[in-house]
This record gives C-alpha cells, sequence and structure tokens, in this order.
C-alpha cells in the first residue's frame, strides 16, 4: 500500500500525532476503493474503524424498516466518518454507501482507541461523547421515520424505566411536546389515544404505565 502520511496527516484526528505515532497508523490502515452504488458497511454490523475518505463521494444514511432512508452527510475527500463506534464500542450506528467511485482508508479501531487509551481522562471524555452522538443519531432516525404515536410512546417507557418501575415521570404535555418533536395539541390526543388502548392510565399530573407490552409493540 503506499505511504498515507501525506493524505492522513491533515485530518484533524492525526495532525498532532507524532511521527511515531504516525507510522504505527500508517502501518494498519487499508485502502479501499467501491464502485458506485456499492456499500461501504451497514448499520448494526461490527466497527471495522474509522473511515477517511480519500477520493469520491460517500452517503452515510439510516433506514427505516420500511426501506426509507435518512441521509446524515454526503462525504467528501478529506472527511471521516463512522467515529460513533470507534469510541463507544458500539455497532454501526448507520450504512455507508459509494455515490461514485470511492476510494476510502480505513483505520482499525484497535489503533484509533491506542492512541488515547495513554491518557484515561480523555479516553473517558471521547467515550462520554461518542455515546452522546449516538443518541443524536438515534432521535433523527426516530424523528425521520418514526409516527408521533412511537416515539410518544418510546419516552414513555424510557420514563418508566428510569423511575424505576410502571409510573412515568412527571413530564409536562409541554416537556413531551418538546422531546418527541411536536406540539401540545398533538400529544393531548396521543395520550388520549394510549389510554382508550389501554396502554397507560392518567393520574392527576402522573401517567401510569399499565401496559408496557403495547407501548413497545408501538415503538
Amino acid at each position: 500500500m503506499p505511504a498515507q502520511t501525506d493524505f492522513l496527516r491533515p485530518l484533524p484526528y492525526f495532525s498532532a500525532l507524532s511521527d511515531a505515532d504516525m507510522q504505527r497508523v500508517e502501518r494498519v490502515a487499508l485502502e479501499r476503493s467501491f464502485e458506485r452504488g456499492e456499500i461501504l458497511f451497514l448499520e448494526g454490523e461490527p466497527c471495522a474503524g474509522l473511515y477517511a475518505l480519500k477520493s469520491g463521494l460517500v452517503r452515510v444514511f439510516k433506514s427505516s424498516p420500511e426501506g426509507r432512508e435518512q441521509v446524515l452527510l454526503v462525504a467528501r475527500p478529506g472527511d471521516t466518518f463512522n467515529d460513533i463506534p470507534v469510541f463507544d464500542g458500539g455497532p454501526n450506528p448507520a450504512s455507508a454507501a459509494a455515490l461514485e467511485l470511492s476510494t476510502v482508508v480505513i483505520i482499525p479501531r484497535d489503533a484509533i482507541l491506542s492512541l488515547v487509551d495513554a491518557c484515561p481522562p480523555a479516553a473517558a471524555i471521547v467515550r462520554l461523547f461518542a455515546a452522546r452522538l449516538r443518541r443524536m443519531t438515534t432521535l433523527i432516525s426516530d424523528l425521520s421515520f418514526r409516527s408521533v404515536l412511537s416515539r410518544l410512546a418510546k419516552v414513555l417507557l424510557e420514563a418508566a424505566a428510569a423511575d424505576g418501575g410502571t409510573p412515568a415521570q412527571r413530564l409536562t404535555q409541554e416537556e413531551m411536546a418538546a422531546m418527541v418533536g411536536t406540539v401540545r395539541d398533538v400529544i393531548g390526543r396521543a395520550l388520549r389515544l394510549l389510554e382508550r388502548e389501554g396502554a397507560i392510565k392518567m393520574q392527576r399530573q402522573k401517567i401510569v404505565v399499565v401496559n408496557a407490552k403495547k407501548l413497545r409493540d408501538m415503538v
């Protein structure tokens, strides 16, 4: 494989590395090319590493079970992507496909982590930020693909779990609307529908989850 230092060194992840660390990264970096429409990786698969786009165009996207797509990023030369699972250890949060003939450099996860492992506080901070970015990616997916009723059911399940049982936290309809990405009137109608379906029971200022399975089915 040709030397990758000239390409990788200007990228934010590598610009501050010592020559020795840069050589370690270069030794394990893998260069691959993908034809237009070819999949680089799929959502839910184990993470192969950090991707850096050397040439071409790549779209990073989320998919719904019905086949709908939400593009999160159109990567251009010099962009890096799929960094969330590198640092939080989870699966790929999205899929990626080439929009044209594209060449990427893949740096394995272990090689990236070795750069921060020498500083445990920095590693902990990076993992925290990666976890938060994963939650934001999930939120984008929810807003794109789930109905208001489905998003509300998810909020109520999470609130009940955080409360240690079936009663949901005392969230106002305005707060739930903001969390779900809608308005108070729509939340009010959705809550009444969930109550008629026997999933919840509204008691004064508290919502009680009486049938978590129904909520999970809606999610």
